[in-house]
């Protein structure tokens, strides 16, 4: 009966594949390569042993007869037909996609076309989150190892529970999911070498500890990126060993993209972390909408908020080839974080600071406040690193009254001559070195040898309360438990900082 049943099977394979002579044959672990050049009819022509694969070729006239014989023998795993891979030149069209208006909304399809590719696996994004499903359709061609900092292992799967449909997943899909899947999604980087980080758990919370050790793991292991879509509303130094770890990774060249956070509440006001690191590599992001309005959840901050991208209603990836809309800042966050990886394939040289500046300038302009009152723009994003457009660094920023800040221009050559709109409020000398002097607001002009010019965005001379670009993530000053303790600390040791 067995045999009569996978003859049946031969009958439709052979049928399907008129003149196919060639099969690959796996045998089964445990089984020394069968000898299958002593069959007649039969004859080896390549062994793959590390793979367990033998490719035959049949004799035309014993084809189903030597088939039957292979695929009842105790030794083989299967036996298929062979064939040869070919490359595919037309892209995935979104049709056949999950309809996904963030895609569309930023011309991710344009920035592809742009740059002639989708991305590269030499480019790492961590995905620090609660872990990702790693096996998913639309994610495994790009998963690479990472690890577990919750349980200890080198298995960041994600375990989904009441309060996590799968934020890591969902999150790694809007980096760089595959867009190879029929009725599956596709992410800003469909080519890219994704690193899932775990140490968020079921519920959505994880220890600070671990955080900051998933992000010395990220530099370690080479990840160009971080993609973090979770912090917390602590002071500045309760958030020091985050600020370190993240100064670590500025200081590592790791470009670190964080969420603004879902409290609706104004940054430049309120004290969250990760997200008001304010390194030169950092980039904070905020939800925009299909309207390109700001959602009444997202955080917001014209001081350390620096982009928005679209976050509400978000279809991505969640763990078991499933898919869902989810929305947050969290949403947002990878979204940026794959737009930057997609700009570092294109040139891997492009530095956290140089990255943001291109989002800025490039970003469409819309009423959220951020920085640059901008949405990502994915394709003019592209436009300036392929066709190398000048670009002065930052593009946006806030600087206190009486500090300095340095300014350079991407793709310049030769010397570069900057001017100040308003010398008054801030100066700037010819080696790029801007003085603020008092409040307001400026705009600074960068022309180059060869007569190529670029100017910024508004840059705010106003004070910045308790800046990590005043200081770095020092701290010391303000007493991180609650009053009650801090009052019976100072009792006992009156001369600590923060009893003075």
């Amino acid at each position: 009966m067995l045999r009569n049943m996978v003859m049946a099977i031969l009958a439709i394979v052979v049928a399907q594949n008129v003149g196919a002579t060639e099969y690959i044959v796996k045998h089964k672990v445990g089984f020394v390569t069968p000898m299958l050049n002593m069959i007649q009819g039969l004859s080896v022509e390549d062994i793959h042993e590390k793979g367990r694969l033998i490719k035959v070729d049949l004799v035309k006239n014993q084809e189903a007869q030597l088939l039957a014989d292979l695929m009842t023998r105790s030794d083989i795993e299967y036996v298929i037909p062979n064939y040869k891979f070919k490359a595919f030149k037309n892209r995935v069209s979104i049709n056949k996609l999950k309809e996904q208006w963030a895609i569309t909304k930023v011309n991710a399809e344009a920035a592809w076309d742009k740059s002639k590719n989708k991305g590269s696996k030499k480019i790492i994004v961590a995905v620090i989150d609660t872990g990702v499903d790693y096996r998913h359709e639309s994610l495994k061609q790009n998963a690479v190892p990472g690890y577990d900092f919750k349980d200890k292992d080198n298995d960041p799967m994600d375990k989904t529970g009441m309060q996590n449909p799968g934020h890591g997943t969902h999150c790694a899909g809007m980096v760089g999911a595959t867009g190879l899947v029929d009725g599956g999604i596709v992410g800003l980087s469909p080519t890219v070498s994704l690193m899932p980080l775990r140490f968020l758990d079921e519920k959505g919370s994880g220890d600070l500890m671990d955080g900051v050790r998933a992000i010395d793991y990220a530099i370690e292991k080479g990840a160009h990126v971080i993609s973090a879509s979770w912090g917390a509303a602590v002071s500045k130094t309760q958030a020091q060993p985050i600020i370190e770890a993240v100064k670590r990774a500025d200081d590592a060249g790791v470009i670190f993209v964080a969420a603004a956070a879902n409290d609706g509440k104004n940054n430049d006001k309120v004290s969250m972390y990760p997200a008001n690191a304010g390194f030169a590599n950092t980039i904070t992001v905020a939800a925009s909408n299909s309207n390109d309005g700001k959602p009444s959840w997202s955080n917001y901050g014209r001081k350390r908020v620096h982009v928005s991208a679209p976050g509400e209603n978000i279809m991505s990836t969640i763990p078991g080839n499933k898919y869902k809309n989810l929305s947050g800042t969290s949403m947002a966050t990878p979204l940026v974080a794959g737009l930057v990886a997609l700009l570092k394939s294109e040139d891997i040289s492009l530095t956290g600071a140089q990255a943001r500046a291109i989002l800025q300038k490039s970003g469409a302009k819309v009423a959220i406040e951020v920085a640059c009152h901008c949405r990502v723009d994915a394709a003019a994003a592209m436009d300036v690193v392929t066709e190398k457009q000048m670009i002065v660094v930052p593009s946006a920023a806030t600087v206190a009254p009486s500090k300095t800040m340095n300014f350079s221009a991407l793709n310049s050559q030769g010397t570069v001559n900057y001017t100040s709109s308003n010398p008054e409020i801030a100066s700037i000398n010819e080696a790029g070195l801007l003085t603020a002097h008092k409040d307001g607001s400026v705009k600074i002009s960068a022309t180059d040898a060869s007569g190529k010019t670029a100017e910024t965005l508004d840059i705010f001379i106003a004070k910045l309360t308790d800046s990590p670009d005043n200081g770095g993530g020092g701290g010391g000053g303000q007493c991180p438990l609650p009053p009650e303790m801090c009052e019976e600390i100072c009792k006992i040791q009156p001369q600590l900082p923060f009893c003075q």
